[in-house]
This record gives C-alpha cells, sequence and structure tokens, in this order.
C-alpha cells in the first residue's frame, strides 16, 4: 500500500480572528517589561535579604527602562 502526501490548498481566504487590540497592547508590553527585568540576574534570583532593598533594585530597573 502506498500513501501520497497531501497538503492542503491555499485557495481559501484566512478568516483573521478578532481580538482586543487595546488588551493585547498592554499584554506585549507587560511581556517585554519582564522578560527585560531578567536580565537583571539580582531581581531574577532575589539576591537581596530585605524587602527593602529588593524594592530598590525594581525601582532601579524600571527607571532603566523607562529611559531607554
Amino acid at each position: 500500500m502506498r500513501s501520497e502526501c497531501r497538503y492542503p490548498t491555499k485557495s481559501e481566504p484566512q478568516v483573521q480572528a478578532d481580538y482586543d487590540r487595546h488588551a493585547y497592547k498592554w499584554r506585549h508590553l507587560s511581556e517585554n517589561f519582564f522578560a527585560k527585568i531578567k536580565e537583571f540576574r539580582a531581581i531574577a534570583t532575589r539576591y537581596e535579604k530585605t524587602i527593602c532593598s529588593y524594592a530598590a533594585n525594581w525601582h532601579l530597573a524600571a527607571a532603566t527602562f523607562m529611559a531607554i
């Protein structure tokens, strides 16, 4: 028995799915922000012992990204 490889035709137009552009924009921005935050190893692994110094590093990283 011999089988043939069959590919779907592209004659049918693709239907664009509906989505909320505003919500997608904010989700994209927040995902990119946390991806950049992970570049700071001290924040990703939480080396600081106190919550105050940990929060200070968060603010420093956020200010750094806002300046870029």
